[in-house]
């Protein structure tokens, strides 16, 4: 059952976050900037129509990591999920920035099998084995979804930068703890370890419950995944790329989300 679950919650967070679809993933913090020799954050997790405002269903932390500057793990305590969101806290005691990340990853596959279309959703390591024998029309996809945010304790550093090769994943160029309004900023998109080339790239202001502009804008990728953003003004900031590849048979398509909040100062 509990498979079940993180895998229906995978397909969900892979389809919500796209610009085109009404309800979007997403995880922020409460201060992404910190001083002393010990501090406190607390983040909140949902899916919702509009960023950063809680309206429609809680996110599961399935797939929940706290990086340390070090590289060590971070626990992550007084978690609770309610009904429209989820919330934890990240005790921080290490001077540096930290990445807090839910990753999840999957194989959903479609086949016929006499006659009839089935489905199945697995992990990679179980794929294709798992589909029964005389199964046909086969199209499986890989799937990889990245929703992740950045804190910093006193001075900001970039350990926590180091990608797995996995999915879609940012390799900043611009500390993402460094934001200004006003100023440009300069990312990267890696797809699977490789520049992730003329991607699409929404960035939407929160606090839109309180304005009638949305205040999004889309960004490209170069040809080395960089994209740049001049922050139009001060607030927290929602980045969403996807992409997808198609597969046939016992080739694997792949689809691949990543999701970011980030803080712009005044």
């Amino acid at each position: 059952m509990k498979k079940t679950i993180a895998l229906l919650t995978l397909a969900a967070a892979l389809a919500a976050p796209m610009a085109a679809q009404a309800h979007r993933a997403w995880m922020a913090p409460t201060a992404t900037i910190l001083s002393g020799t010990d501090a406190w954050v607390g983040f909140d997790a949902g899916m919702s129509n509009k960023v950063f405002d809680p309206d429609h269903a809680a996110m599961r932390m399935t797939g929940l990591t706290i990086t340390a500057p070090d590289g060590s793990a971070v626990q992550p305590e007084h978690a609770m999920q309610g009904q429209y969101r989820s919330t934890f806290d990240a005790h921080l005691t290490q001077n540096g920035t930290y990445k807090i990340a839910n990753v999840m990853s999957g194989v959903m596959a479609s086949y016929k099998l006499n006659g009839e279309q089935k489905r199945w959703r697995g992990t990679a390591a179980e794929y294709p084995a798992a589909l029964p024998a005389g199964a046909t029309d086969v199209q499986a996809t890989r799937t990889a979804s990245r929703i992740e945010t950045f804190v910093t304790l006193n001075n900001p550093t970039d350990t926590v930068f180091k990608t797995t090769g996995e999915g879609l994943e940012l390799a900043p160029v611009t500390h993402p703890n460094d934001l200004v309004a006003g100023e440009t900023a300069t990312f990267k998109l890696l797809n699977n370890g490789q520049p992730a080339s003329g991607l699409d790239v929404t960035v939407a202001r929160g606090g839109v419950r309180y304005r009638d502009n949305p205040e999004e804008m889309t960004v490209k990728t170069d040809a080395d995944g960089a994209f740049t953003i001049t922050w139009p003004a001060a607030g927290m900031y929602w980045l969403n790329a996807s992409v997808r590849t198609e597969g046939q048979g016992q080739t694997l398509g792949s689809s691949a989300n990543y999701v970011a909040a980030v803080e712009v100062l005044p």
